[in-house]
């Protein structure tokens, strides 16, 4: 196999990693994440489960350098080699704003994208390029839609298609479909998975979706603090720390 068909194949590819390494968290003496290491493919979807206040937003901080840690986090090849600051993309479980005020998709990316002020007008180039991280999203009709009139599956289209703005190494998903009725949750997974695929992105997706992990994750991670399990949704649905953590689900 050429690397052309490497590249274009739908098994991960091991050409890169983001590599969590040995990171701790403690806050007031407090240790919210302990020696937690793991590896996100690219061209793998990485599901990272746990229970309530097993440090999952924690690690989203820190990868997203909003906290402080100790450890490394770092993007490499296939061999370790160091491939530079990581682009990391972020989709929120929550996006809260005022429904009734009269804020299109074009002005809210907009005034993401540009620095010139919405009020002002967009410009040529600026709504081409919208348009263009709209269609990696599947969400070109959008453009022109009242924010507080989309449903949810469409919002998240949107903040999906910024996330992509640059292109990202790392792709973080936070809890991104809760609230979304279940063809919108599909849609939008499979919107995911395509994009896994066609970019190579290391995608990791926060879920407590049982469902979801099993039907869209390549790999999983059970956190508790620390990592207690990892490997595929069958093997770590089988392990004993996912029994002791989540005894009443049906594995």
């Amino acid at each position: 196999m050429n690397l052309n068909e490497i590249l274009h194949h739908h098994q991960p590819c091991r050409l890169c990693r983001i590599s969590v390494e040995d990171v701790s968290v403690t806050r007031e003496g407090e240790a919210l994440l302990s020696h937690v290491s793991l590896h996100m493919h690219c061209g793998r979807l990485t599901a990272l489960v746990g229970p309530n206040g097993a440090g999952k937003t924690t690690l989203i901080r820190a990868l997203l350098g909003q906290t402080p840690y100790t450890g490394r986090v770092r993007h490499q090849d296939a061999q370790g080699r160091h491939l530079g600051n990581i682009r990391t993309g972020y989709v929120p479980q929550h996006f809260p704003f005022d429904r009734q005020m009269p804020v299109t998709v074009e002005d809210l990316m907009a005034g993401v994208l540009s620095r010139r002020p919405v009020w002002l007008g967009v410009s040529a180039p600026v709504r081409a390029h919208i348009r263009e991280q709209l269609t990696l999203a599947h969400g070109e009709a959008l453009l022109k839609r009242r924010l507080g009139a989309l449903s949810g599956g469409e919002l998240q289209r949107v903040l999906l298609a910024l996330a992509l703005d640059p292109l990202p190494d790392l792709l973080i998903l936070d809890e991104p479909v809760s609230g979304v009725d279940q063809n919108g949750q599909g849609m939008f997974l499979e919107l995911v998975e395509e994009l896994v695929h066609s970019h190579h992105l290391a995608v990791l997706l926060v879920t407590h979706d049982w469902a979801l992990v099993r039907q869209y994750a390549d790999d999983v991670v059970l956190l508790d603090k620390t990592v207690r399990a990892d490997g595929s949704p069958e093997e770590v649905f089988a392990s004993d720390a996912f029994s002791e953590l989540f005894p009443a689900v049906r594995r």
